[in-house]
């Protein structure tokens, strides 16, 4: 009997890693699926905080994915790891914060590990040609595979009629006739395959599910680095950005106010961590103060909060002060109007 081959495949859990998933299954190949945590993922997080999004689906795509797929799944936390990545990408940026292609050789580079620890054969993606511009283009796909050192064990079955040869298909454990010639942006070969294989669900939108391709979250992380003076984060770091509207009246103190119950309820849970305002003569936002302030910011924090109570209108407006030691305090001030606001401390 001929000895069965075994692929680990990056599951993201949008549609292109299941295709390529299903076409190398129908190969009588086993499969196994890796997912990365990075903690920038969108899936989930503000579906789950935000009251207006209670009914969207609150699952994990990549598990849900796996499933459907009848495989394992392998999740794997890089939080630490990488930060390097986002900080220091050798092949620069996207349009955003998004680091594509030294993710995606950072990727793969800890799937070769896996793949070697666990005695597989070869990594399968999604990947498409000319799906992505920086990590999907036919001129830095080569880039991927020399310096995750994974070289032609890297098989992308959707595009893989337009690459060269690999390992899997030179041995005979693949049949390259049975792979496809996918490229461009479009998604009608997928969605044609997908039909073909019977799905009928999956994550959308396809693909890229980083915060850091979103070009308002990248100016918040951009404006946290800034205002620290170091290119750094932590995972409360990436949760916050997330959530709520952020406010810089300077640099050394910024404002995360609740837009509604949902927000409201995840900001408190930081509440042992950051000084909070609470508007308790009219209905209003929870907030933190990410920072030290004086008595004077303290009072401009309190009106611009006020700013965004039912009590905007009024000549004053009482709040809750209290500091990460829990001792509680009233703030009377007038809110802030509009004019005095400028739109640039919004983030």
């Amino acid at each position: 009997m001929s000895l069965q081959r075994k692929a680990v495949a990056l599951v993201s859990g949008g549609l292109d890693s299941m295709l390529a998933v299903r076409v190398i299954q129908e190969q009588g190949i086993h499969v196994e699926g890796i997912n990365f945590f990075t903690g920038f993922c969108v899936e989930g997080h503000t579906h789950a905080i935000r009251k207006k999004d209670r009914d969207k689906p609150k699952r994990n795509n990549a598990l849900w994915a796996a499933e459907q797929l009848g495989i394992k799944l392998h999740i794997v936390d890089i939080i630490e790891e990488y930060k390097d990545v986002v900080i220091n990408p050798k092949h620069g940026y996207g349009a955003n914060l998004n680091p594509c292609l030294d993710c995606k050789v950072f990727m793969v580079r800890k799937a070769r590990e896996w793949m070697e620890q666990h005695g597989f054969d070869f990594i399968i993606t999604g990947e498409v040609v000319g799906q992505r511009p920086m990590s999907q283009r036919k001129d830095t796909m080569p880039v991927v595979q020399i310096e995750s050192g994974v070289e032609d064990r890297l098989l992308r079955p959707l595009s893989a009629k337009n690459l060269p040869e690999t390992l899997p298909e030179r041995e005979g454990w693949v049949e390259r006739e049975e792979l496809h010639d996918f490229s461009g942006r479009s998604r009608k070969p997928q969605l044609a395959l997908a039909k073909s294989f019977g799905f009928r669900d999956w994550a959308t939108p396809a693909g890229g599910c980083c915060f850091l391709t979103d070009a308002h979250y990248s100016s918040r992380l951009a404006d946290l680095w800034q205002s620290r003076g170091s290119r750094d984060y932590e995972m409360d770091d990436i949760m916050l950005l997330k959530v709520g509207r952020h406010i810089r009246p300077a640099k050394h103190f910024k404002l995360i106010l609740a837009r509604e119950e949902g927000e409201g309820k995840f900001l408190q849970g930081y509440k042992r961590q950051y000084p909070t305002l609470k508007v308790t003569s009219h209905g209003g936002p929870f907030a933190l103060i990410d920072g030290v302030i004086s008595e004077e910011e303290l009072r401009e924090a309190a009106a611009i909060v006020a700013r965004y109570s039912q009590g905007k209108s009024a000549n004053e407006v009482i709040l809750e002060y209290v500091d990460t030691d829990g001792q509680a305090r009233d703030l009377h001030v007038k809110p802030m109007s509009p004019e005095e606001m400028p739109t640039e401390w919004i983030l």
